[in-house]
């Protein structure tokens, strides 16, 4: 399939006496606005961050799913559910290598929820498992996933409140719910990250969180996702600088 270099962006100078933070993009190398907001935080706003941080941006942890419009590597492998000792797959083998001697205070993953999660994704995984798997309703909005382990709930509500000044918050469905999860607060639900392999487990980070955006509402445009995704770095990354740790 060639060779699909994968890349990270980190602070020209790395000062022990500052926290670590992790931003990391494109784990579903199809969900485009967590590639370029990782990029257009790193153009424009990351020189705000470095005089309180070491900053460690992996825009595209999928290069080959970025460019083939693909959700799992080429090996049939859903790299978000592959973030364990001796993964099978190369690129959370990778990112893992990348962090393994570092601590962070913090890590933002951001990805997208399509239309496509029922109508392709969720089908070829159903039938590469031989299992059923239901459709969910896609929420319309930004909503985030958070650790159950370690939930954060303020954290979470920074996120949102940042995010909801550039588009919408994904509302709950008539059961409560985001997905098929409980949802915990406005546009936030939780996940048990480690036992899942999802890369927001990657670090021990204090603070994590994963971003969910909805690029295929009538309501945004492929700009706007990419500014909500910015927002949302913001946003935590604002959080944690405001908040005694």
């Amino acid at each position: 399939v060639g060779k699909f270099p994968l890349y990270a962006l980190g602070s020209l100078t790395w000062d022990k006496s500052k926290p670590n933070v992790l931003v990391t993009g494109g784990v579903h190398g199809y969900e485009t606005s967590g590639v370029l907001g990782a990029l257009r935080f790193a153009a424009s706003e990351a020189k705000n961050y470095h005089q309180f941080f070491n900053l460690m941006i992996v825009p595209c942890v999928s290069p080959w799913g970025y460019e083939t419009i693909n959700r799992w590597n080429p090996d049939a492998i859903d790299p978000n559910r592959s973030f364990y000792i001796h993964s099978p797959a190369q690129e959370s083998a990778a990112l893992m290598r990348l962090v393994a001697d570092l601590d962070f205070v913090m890590h933002i993953d951001l990805h997208e929820t399509t239309d496509t999660d029922n109508s392709e994704f969720r089908p070829a995984l159903a039938a590469r498992d031989a299992v059923d798997h239901k459709e969910w309703a896609i929420p319309d909005g930004f909503y985030t996933v958070g650790d159950s382990a370690n939930p954060c709930a303020d954290f979470q509500r920074a996120v949102i409140q940042a995010v909801e000044k550039v588009t919408h918050i994904a509302p709950a469905d008539e059961s409560g719910r985001i997905i098929g999860e409980q949802i915990q607060q406005q546009g936030v639900i939780n996940y048990d990250l480690k036992p899942l392999g999802l890369c927001a487990s990657v670090t021990n980070a204090k603070y994590v969180t994963t971003t969910e955006v909805y690029p295929d509402s009538p309501k945004v445009d492929a700009g706007n996702c990419i500014l909500a995704q910015v927002a949302a770095i913001k946003g935590a990354l604002d959080f944690v600088l405001s908040t005694p740790n």
